[in-house]
């Protein structure tokens, strides 16, 4: 595997420097993912705005973000990862703007989607940048460790600081703490970080591009309109049948394709697959767990967040020093453990016990996101960094799309059938049970010696 790219600038390189300047870009994205979700409730009696739409001002971002991650990692490897990196900084700061100015929920949701366009351009360049900063193995490894800490410690900030901003402010306020960050991060950009470049990108694949957008918007607005319109309705079962149709259309169209949009040997790395797999399942669970709490028990949501900022450093050292499967276990223990409890929820459950579920299921996804990130990088060559650390930004986010998208429907058919709330919530509890299933035989599949030779075999078709 190579040790560095050889296309770069030669500006001298400050790893620690440029690893802080994009641990900034990664609290952006991760704080913004959490942020919005304590103020839904009083953006629905400000704006006037339905569950439904509710849903959408998350999705408007997490889809926009999850279908131009790979797009935006393979533009950074031919075009330039400071310059992609710095043109997602701006943009994501207009649409900070623009939705702290936004006149109704459709602007809203509008100007969310600017958002997830800049914060496509960020995370996996960022990641990739990482990777060519830190040369030596164990150096990278110990870098991703943070920067997955860091990412746990964002998603942690999120709920304080957008309760605090919310009930003093207002919450338009959550989108202003974004400026002086993006425009931190630009200029200190713009003198630590070197270009980089891969040395033979891979060309656009705009048809793999619409077809994947396609399916996540198809399936998404499925799952959002079923409880008004029902399963049985024409609409729902022809864009359910289109997104399935889309998706076979694109694994046929990337398989065929000499420079794919994803290149699906990746997916012959046992690591990189079950990073996949873990990105859907945990944030699928985190995003459905944060917006059923924000029209509950928000104020429970302290001892997660706390947790999840203890528990993400203690991740990352971890990663560094012993691999990913210890974080793995008791990522996976925590989301099992938390998500059993909660099955059994009511009305009457006591707080305390709610206080241990948050605690436990912050315990999971403190621990999960670190072993994501180092699964998905370590062993891939340099030259594909890009796009193997968009991939695993994708799963996320569409993870975090649906679990929003499914978890509304349980609020939407609870408020339409006037119905026991905490009991509808059940059958969602139940999936997270899986969820944390999931990290646990992850957690030991993926650190195996024939898991690590998987990896060995992909690098070298590259």
């Amino acid at each position: 595997m190579p040790q560095n790219d050889p296309i770069k600038s030669a500006k001298p390189t400050h790893p620690n420097a440029i690893l802080a300047i994009c641990c900034m870009s990664l609290l952006l994205i991760a704080m913004d993912v959490t942020i919005v979700n304590v103020a839904l409730p009083d953006i629905e009696r400000d704006l006037h705005a339905t569950v439904a739409q509710l849903q959408w001002v998350i999705d408007a971002y997490t889809l926009v973000l999850a279908s131009l991650l790979m797009l935006s990692g393979s533009m950074s490897d031919r075009f330039g990862r400071r310059r992609v990196f710095q043109i997602g900084l701006a943009l994501f700061s207009l649409g900070s703007l623009l939705c702290s100015i936004a006149p109704n929920i459709h602007g809203l949701i509008l100007f969310r989607g600017i958002q997830g366009i800049g914060a496509s351009m960020l995370n996996p360049v960022a990641l990739s940048i990482i990777a060519n900063a830190f040369t030596v193995p164990k150096d990278r490894a110990r870098a991703v460790g943070v920067w997955g800490a860091v990412a746990g410690a964002s998603l942690a900030l999120g709920p304080l600081i957008g309760g605090a901003l919310t009930q003093t402010i207002g919450w338009r306020s959550i989108f202003w703490i974004n400026l002086p960050i993006s425009v931190t991060a630009i200029v200190l950009t713009a003198i630590f970080v070197p270009e980089s470049k891969a040395p033979r990108a891979r060309r656009p694949d705009p048809l793999g591009q619409i077809f994947i957008f396609g399916f996540l918007s198809s399936l998404t607005y499925a799952v959002i309109e079923s409880p008004l319109r029902g399963w049985n309705s024409p609409l729902i079962l022809g864009l359910l049948g289109g997104a399935i149709l889309l998706f076979i259309l694109f694994l046929v169209h990337e398989a065929r394709r000499r420079e794919p949009l994803l290149d699906l040997r990746f997916f012959r790395s046992v690591p990189f697959s079950t990073a996949a797999l873990l990105g859907l399942s945990a944030f699928g669970c985190f995003a459905g767990f944060l917006f059923l709490t924000a029209f509950t028990t928000g104020l429970c949501t302290l001892p997660l967040a706390v947790m999840m900022m203890l528990a993400s450093p203690v991740s990352g050292r971890l990663v560094g020093t012993s691999g990913p499967r210890p974080s793995l276990l008791l990522a996976g223990f925590g989301f099992t453990a938390s998500t059993l409890i909660l099955t059994q929820l009511t009305s009457a459950t006591p707080i305390w016990l709610l206080i241990v579920a948050y605690i436990l299921f912050g315990l999971g996804l403190g621990m999960v996101n670190p072993a994501i990130s180092n699964s998905a990088v370590s062993g891939m060559p340099l030259s594909q960094a890009g796009v193997a650390a968009s991939v695993a930004s994708t799963s996320r986010q569409v993870g975090a799309a649906l679990g929003v998208a499914v978890a509304g429907t349980v609020v939407s058919l609870s408020h339409a059938h006037h119905t026991d709330f905490a009991r509808a919530t059940h059958p969602i509890w139940w999936m997270m049970v899986g969820g944390g299933c999931v990290a646990l035989i992850a957690g030991y599949v993926s650190n195996t010696a024939w898991a690590k030779s998987s990896t060995e075999r992909v690098a070298e078709l590259f």
